[in-house]
């Protein structure tokens, strides 16, 4: 259970949304908004340090790039950062899940894994055994990471895909949804298909 009832999220975009349900079944009563170009329903984060600092912050944005500069940002002004784990989700008493990082209803994280800072381990998404996850990595919903699997920071995984065992996928890479990922992949790169091959390098 959470030490406030109060929670604020960065971020008013659909994972935003999806972050807030996840705050909630997790026992927070009331959240907060901030968002750099806030609604009637939001404050920017000017607002919210003239105001509210103490409160817990979760990081309501997908986009792995745009998380790091909010979770930086964050840590600048010495706020709070939330971790947020949806109480239907299994976790092992023995893995490491890294500040900010959020893992969402029905995921799986299993013995001796490690997730990183801000990491996404969406619905569904399963982490075996002792797999190594960057930071802030992003799991798409359905993604299945066989044991002793090692994923480089700021790497998306698409929905639906799959990495056998002692798989290593470099940094800032790109795995399109429905792969299946039988050999190494390395950074910068986007690959996809059955069996998962590089299609082009990313700058």
């Amino acid at each position: 259970m959470p030490t406030t009832d109060i929670l604020a999220i960065y971020g008013q975009s659909g994972h935003g949304k999806v972050i807030r349900q996840i705050a909630l079944a997790s026992g927070y009563q009331k959240i907060l908004w901030i968002d750099d170009a806030p609604d009637a329903d939001a404050m920017t984060f000017e607002t919210f340090l003239q105001t509210d600092p103490h409160i817990p912050v979760a990081l309501g944005i997908g986009n792995n790039t745009a998380r790091q500069k909010v979770y930086l940002k964050l840590k600048e002004k010495q706020c709070k950062i939330a971790t947020l784990i949806h109480p239907s989700s299994i976790i092992a008493d023995n893995c490491y899940l890294g500040e900010g990082s959020v893992v969402m209803p029905l995921a799986v994280i299993n013995a001796e894994a490690a997730v990183g800072i801000a990491a996404i381990i969406n619905s569904h998404s399963c982490v075996e055994h002792e797999a190594q996850l960057g930071d802030f990595v992003h799991l798409s919903p359905q993604v299945a990471l066989g044991g002793n699997v090692s994923i480089g920071d700021f790497t998306h995984i698409g929905i639906g895909s799959a990495i056998i065992q002692g798989i290593t996928i470099g940094a800032h890479t790109t795995i399109a949804a429905g792969s299946s990922v039988i050999h190494n992949i390395p950074d910068h790169v986007m690959a996809a298909g059955v069996p998962a091959t590089v299609r082009k390098e990313l700058s």
